[in-house]
């Protein structure tokens, strides 16, 4: 037997595919992402903290337009693996190709509102669909 622990073992061809075949297709999906995050130089959102300035990616959940305070504010909810955040475009209605299932890269400042974190008016930038 040898004192490496099965964890610290680099893991065969079979044991990869047999984890594959046993782990849930959102559970694969949030490793995508969490991989994305890294290869790409971005902070995961589970990282983020109130008020740091961020460069965050992944993929969006939802789009959906609520007013806030009498004022048209499209609302999109990103996911990198991790955690989500809430990506709020004020004074807008749509923006093109802001849609579910998007890719983007979004920077700004963290806040928490409610408990969630959120980004105000980010930059932002749409991934290649051919890479989804």
């Amino acid at each position: 037997m040898s004192a490496v622990p099965r964890s610290e073992k680099p893991a065969g061809r079979f044991r990869r595919m047999l984890d594959r075949l046993s782990t849930s297709q959102e559970d694969l999906e949030s490793e995508e992402l969490r991989e994305d995050a890294d290869t790409t130089g971005c902070i995961r959102i589970g990282d983020c903290h109130d008020r740091q300035i961020v460069t965050v990616t992944g993929t969006l959940r939802t789009v959906t337009l609520r007013p806030r305070a009498g004022v048209p504010a499209l609302e999109a909810e990103l996911f990198d693996g991790s955690a989500a955040l809430d990506v709020v475009w004020l004074g807008r209605r749509s923006i093109v190709g802001i849609e579910p299932g998007r890719r983007l890269i979004a920077s700004g400042r963290i806040s928490l509102s409610r408990g969630r974190r959120v980004l105000f008016n980010p930059k932002y930038e749409l991934r290649p669909l051919g890479r989804e």
